[in-house]
């Protein structure tokens, strides 16, 4: 009996030394659970991968909080790599729901962390998870939990991807590696490899009060730790939350309109969560678009709420608080201008139901409803949903030739098409609005188009279109700042790689007479020196291509429609043909909203009268007059949205906007002729 007592005791003894021989130690904490110290980790490496996730965060509408986020930015800077990577653990680890480690044999064990697992009854809360990798995975984090959703996942078309009906789930979990700041895949979790990092969990409940599940991590097959010790069962408890009612949304003139609101709490976090989001709200929007009569449930705290449709218009602030039940709240807001008074019409050209942030998978991306809720929401005159590449065979089917049957007078929207993706895409994408019919001859779907634009033009031009290349700067970009200057572009994206050869033909036109191949360059979404270069080369050269401002949502930016605009002078009611034809005249002028530049005229002929062609009988001076409008403040890129140009150069965070001509820190801003 003494000879097993021993070996007994032995087995256990080995057992403890092999569980304390992953070079840990405890960080210790005033309270809750701790998480093992991890040693043996590259300091750089992880200093970048918590900087994405920190990104990613703020993108998700879950920012750090601000004393968090100093501490890390000092610890970024300590010279010593191991203190420095003890100081990062120390700062994370407190915000950690779960901890895992990964064995040199795969096996996953998991253990909870010290924050408080606290949830808001119909909303998503973000925590971390550390996760140390003896193993050097780099294949997927898996994640089962149950109880789980009570219904089937959604198949219809109302849905974000992938996501159950909110409303029949106890529980809904979702992961998210750091990867790139603005991705959402929740299917694409795989480790970096590092012995060290951090994970974002998503956690939703759709009930008030205690509330268990039981987690379960993997990274495979048959790599969950003996003991049941890769399962955590965690009580949470949620809060419940109450209505915010919006009694009253106006417009100036005191009707009842669509609006942009922006609600964050205290810590800055985005309500309702981004990641719960069904269509006719986007995940990667901090903003909510709602009208009069709707509501937002809040849990308990204090908010600022943000209130405002566009750039016309002056946003509201209010400052409330919910204290255990529902409250109204009510806006009516306010314009700084209205161009539509005088005749100009504000539209993008260049939207999109589908593909990008949207989503890919499904391809069939949001309905004409939801376009629509977005393009009220922004006081967009004029939304061109152009069908491409993603989701083509599904979005074609809103094609009509007409104004949708949604639109409502004087909000217009209407399904053309941009040729990307599939076809002469390969020349520069091309955007062809006004189409009569959407389909090349030849095949019903994207696949048997010309790879040669300018048969795509002669088509669409044959028919009436106004045509021209997306995303001008694509491809020309050019590092001279000069306007205009002799740098050559290299020709070489998916912007208006073909314009220098197609701006030099004429076309057969419906009525048989010839037009010009190219009516306008898009502009406002990419680099203006790329823009405004090409185009001032080919005026100079005699041709009087038009230019026309287009956003490209939600792929160039995300942020929302019309965030650069076209204003389009018409004589009459607004209508889609005739808006287009005023880009193809040249009565129009691009901005963002915050800058207006009305009645252009040299000599008393206004730009889009006679073709904007002004003829002099000899040299001499010329008189030129124009309304100029402006609301010039600060660009804060957070209100802009998140601006991303997937792998491309980080973005200049002013395009085209009336702040990159101030003058100094004056109110005086520089004006080119």
């Amino acid at each position: 009996m003494k000879r097993l007592i021993h070996i007994c005791l032995v087995l256990l003894l080995i057992y403890s030394l092999s569980a304390c021989e992953d070079k840990t130690q405890p960080i210790t904490f005033s309270s809750g659970e701790t998480l093992p110290f991890v040693e043996a980790v590259d300091a750089q490496p992880l200093v970048e991968q918590v900087k994405r996730l920190t990104q990613k965060l703020n993108f998700l509408g879950s920012p750090l909080p601000q004393k968090t986020v100093t501490k890390l930015e000092a610890a970024y800077e300590i010279s010593d790599p191991a203190l420095q990577v003890r100081k990062i653990q120390e700062i994370m680890d407190p915000l950690c729901l779960v901890g895992l480690h990964i064995n040199p044999e795969s096996r996953v064990k998991v253990q909870q962390g010290m924050v408080q697992p606290k949830l808001y009854q119909l909303e998503s809360r973000r925590f971390l998870i550390k996760i140390r990798n003896e193993a050097g995975v780099t294949s997927n984090l898996n994640l089962q939990y149950s109880p789980g959703q009570q219904s089937e996942m959604r198949t219809d078309h109302d849905t974000h991807p992938k996501m159950p009906d909110p409303d029949s789930l106890l529980f809904y979990f979702e992961l998210y590696m750091s990867g790139n700041a603005w991705m959402y895949n929740p299917q694409r979790n795989s480790m970096s490899g590092l012995d060290l990092e951090y994970a974002i969990l998503n956690v939703y409940c759709g009930e008030a009060g205690k509330r268990e599940a039981t987690l379960t991590f993997d990274v495979g097959q048959g790599t969950q730790d003996l003991g049941f010790r890769s399962e955590l069962p965690v009580l949470f408890t949620s809060l419940p939350t109450y209505p915010l009612n919006l009694s009253k949304v106006r417009d100036e003139s005191g009707e009842t309109v669509q609006a942009r609101f922006v609600i964050r709490d205290s810590n800055g976090h985005i309500f309702p969560s981004q990641s719960q989001r069904q269509p006719p709200d986007f995940w990667f929007h901090a903003q909510i678009y709602r009208t009069e009569g709707q509501m937002v449930r809040l849990p308990d705290g204090k908010y600022e709420v943000i209130c405002t449709r566009g750039p016309e218009y002056l946003a509201q602030t209010r400052q409330i608080e919910i204290r255990g039940s529902e409250i109204d709240i009510s806006f009516e807001l306010k314009r700084w201008i209205d161009p539509s008074l005088a005749g100009y019409w504000s539209g993008d050209h260049h939207i999109h139901a589908a593909g990008c942030a949207h989503y890919t998978d499904p391809t069939e991306g949001v309905l004409p409803k939801h376009m629509l809720h977005h393009i009220l929401g922004e006081d967009l005159k004029v939304g061109s949903v152009l069908t491409w590449g993603p989701g083509f065979d599904y979005q074609k089917q809103f094609f009509t030739g007409e104004t949708h049957p949604l639109s409502k007078y004087p909000y217009t929207m209407r399904y053309d098409v941009e040729v990307s993706g599939f076809g002469s895409h390969q020349s520069g994408h091309l955007c062809l609005l006004r189409l009569g019919e959407q389909m090349y001859p030849g095949g019903d779907s994207k696949d048997h188009w010309p790879t040669l634009g300018l048969n795509t033009l002669r088509w669409a031009q044959k028919q009436g279109a106004v045509c021209g290349p997306a995303h001008s700067g694509f491809g020309i970009k050019v590092d001279n700042q000069d306007l205009p200057n002799y740098e050559i572009p290299p020709y070489n994206s998916i912007g208006a790689n073909e314009y220098v050869v197609d701006v030099t033909h004429m076309v057969e036109g419906p009525d048989g007479n010839e037009v010009p191949a190219v009516d306008f360059m898009s502009a406002g979404d990419t680099w203006p020196v790329a823009e405004l270069n090409m185009w001032y080369h080919t005026l100079n050269c005699g041709f009087r291509t038009r230019i026309s401002g287009e956003t490209d949502f939600p792929c160039i930016t995300g942020a929302r429609v019309g965030v650069w605009r076209s204003y389009v002078k018409l004589p009459d009611a607004l209508d889609y043909d005739a808006w287009c034809e005023g880009i193809s005249r040249g009565s129009n002028y691009v901005s963002d909203g915050k800058s207006h530049l009305m009645h252009f005229k040299v000599n008393q002929q206004e730009a889009g009268e006679a073709n904007s062609e002004l003829k002099l009988s000899k040299p001499g001076k010329v008189r030129i007059t124009v309304d100029a409008a402006a609301l010039l403040e600060d660009l804060n890129v957070d209100s802009l949205g998140t601006l991303f140009l997937g792998d491309q150069a980080p973005w200049d965070p002013k395009p085209w906007g009336i702040e990159k001509a101030r003058l100094g820190d004056s109110n005086e801003v520089k004006v080119e002729v």
